[in-house]
């Protein structure tokens, strides 16, 4: 099996009310950056895509340079112990040298497993003004540039209203520095971590659920600019690898699912 599955799932998103519920968030606790036994496959994905892609995964909007240039300095300044400084760049925890320098947003997606969406406050709404997405769970990156938030979620179900209401109170009011999250997971067929879909294109659900996909979603506002970095964390694991627990209580799966 690809090692860019994970063993196991730490959490259970579906049985957590704190994880689980829209936009309901709990404070992190820890490094708001995760580096798990998925990262160097992961990161080799990502270093491809970037690559094969470029223009797919990445978009920065005119005047939202600046604001990558802060979540650069903060994301160096959040690195877990196991990222190492040397001369001119860092040293992931794979061994695998990244050198400093631009572009900017290029250099984070090489050295983090997160996806890292930039939102800035326009107007009513937050819009998203810079991304970097390698791994989409069924949408793209080109229909969401400079939308914002009810534009972004027009695709969810029952978002508009009180939830839209309630997410944008929570870009406004999260404290700079002060990273919070929650966790949300689809069934899927297919283990591959690049699934772009377009907003019009109907989700396959015919096939039968062989992995569990988790999407770790962290919020943290920048001390600078006070734009909010939504950074997500992508988990594909087998179903016969969560707990008996976890897949007794699973909403999305049936007792005959079997892995590839």
């Amino acid at each position: 099996m690809s090692a860019v599955t994970q063993a196991h799932l730490p959490f259970t998103p579906w049985a957590d009310p704190g994880l689980a519920r829209l936009p309901g968030m709990v404070p992190v606790e820890g490094s708001w950056i995760v580096v798990d036994d998925a990262y160097a496959a992961q990161m080799s994905e990502r270093v491809r895509l970037l690559r094969s892609r470029p223009g797919d995964v990445m978009a920065v909007l005119p005047g939202a340079e600046p604001l990558v240039a802060e979540l650069s300095d903060v994301v160096d300044a959040a690195l877990p112990d196991m990222f190492r400084r040397v001369a001119g760049g860092v040293q992931r925890p794979d061994g695998v040298r990244v050198d400093d320098g631009p572009p900017a947003l290029g250099r984070l997606g090489r050295l983090l497993q997160e996806d890292l969406l930039l939102l800035a406050r326009d107007g009513a709404e937050h819009v998203l003004v810079a991304g970097l997405l390698c791994f989409p769970a069924s949408w793209t990156l080109a229909e969401k540039m400079g939308r914002p938030l009810t534009r972004i979620h027009r695709p969810v179900p029952d978002y508009a209203g009180d939830l839209a209401g309630r997410v944008q109170r929570l870009f406004d009011r999260v404290p700079p520095g002060r990273p919070m999250w929650r966790a949300n997971a689809l069934g899927y067929a297919d283990r591959a971590l690049y699934q772009p879909r377009a907003e019009t294109a109907p989700r396959d659900i015919s096939a039968p659920v062989r992995y569990v996909r988790s999407e770790r979603q962290t919020v943290l506002k920048l001390p600078r600019t006070g734009a909010v970095l939504f950074a997500v964390h992508t988990y594909v694991v087998p179903v016969t690898a969560l707990t008996r627990d976890q897949r007794a209580s699973c909403p999305f799966l049936e007792e005959s699912v079997t892995d590839q």
